[in-house]
């Protein structure tokens, strides 16, 4: 069976993206593999995002938009595209990020090579212009443990196989939905590989999770206490790890 013929279904939400979304859906166009479908769930913008995707809609009928009734957030927004997707293969690429341009070719390629169910690479990060801040590698492999301490999967990154692992869906929480499923199919495969080459851009907003490390905080002890069900002593502990982990990264990271 050529991994040509396999549909890969994009998953992409989108809100108040117009600044953003058609670079986003340049770099998917773009792609060298071409049996894809883009399928865009839209939590209620405000703006002129809608407008602009169904632009690009009129010139590629591989692009789907869906608009939900009232504002759920992200994680909400990537399950209505999944329920709707027909691909084998599901990959995520959030409406402010870009893939580069042979991503799918190569990772694919790579998933096929190493009997894979999920995997994940390395990738560029620039700031709200566009202009290049640093990469972030991808370790070649990684398990729930590491996991645990540390998500390492880049979101932009990430594609599973849901022929082989079923249909899998992402917590519903505000924040950190992505890491939520990364650990839920950890817990499945113990053990995974992913691509050291970078195959995609991730833009850090001003007001992203990302930029505001308390309130990320906050919200892994959700994923480790509500998500994962750990009692509050473990959890804590947990935090306490996740946060020497950082430090230990930073401090690397400096020399």
């Amino acid at each position: 069976m050529k991994i040509e013929n396999k549909l890969v279904s994009i998953i992409t939400p989108s809100y108040n993206s117009e600044k953003f979304i058609s670079e986003t859906i340049n770099s998917i166009i773009n792609q060298t593999y071409t049996n894809w479908e883009l399928l865009i769930t839209d939590d209620c913008s405000k703006d002129n995002t809608i407008n602009i995707v169904k632009s690009f809609q009129k010139n590629d009928s591989r692009i789907k938009l869906f608009i939900l009734k009232s504002n759920g957030g992200a994680g909400l927004a990537r399950n209505n595209s999944i329920r709707n997707a027909k691909g084998r293969y599901i990959a995520f690429c959030d409406s402010d990020d870009q893939w580069k341009i042979d991503k799918i070719e190569k990772q694919l390629s790579f998933m096929d090579r190493h009997s894979l169910k999920f995997t994940y690479s390395s990738y560029d990060v620039v700031d709200e212009f566009g202009s290049f801040k640093s990469v972030t590698d991808a370790p070649e492999t990684i398990s729930y443990n590491m996991m645990l301490n540390n998500n390492y999967v880049g979101c932009l990154t990430a594609i599973y196989d849901r022929k082989l692992l079923g249909n899998l869906y992402m917590n519903e929480i505000r924040k950190r939905q992505d890491w939520a499923l990364w650990l839920n199919i950890m817990k499945i495969l113990k053990t995974t590989k992913g691509m050291s080459e970078s195959l995609a851009i991730y833009r850090v907003r001003s007001n992203s999770i990302s930029t505001n490390k308390v309130e990320m905080l906050k919200y892994n002890y959700q994923i480790y206490n509500i998500v994962l069900g750990y009692n509050h002593l473990l959890s804590f502990f947990l935090i306490i790890n996740y946060i020497f982990q950082y430090l230990i990264k930073k401090i690397k990271k400096q020399h």
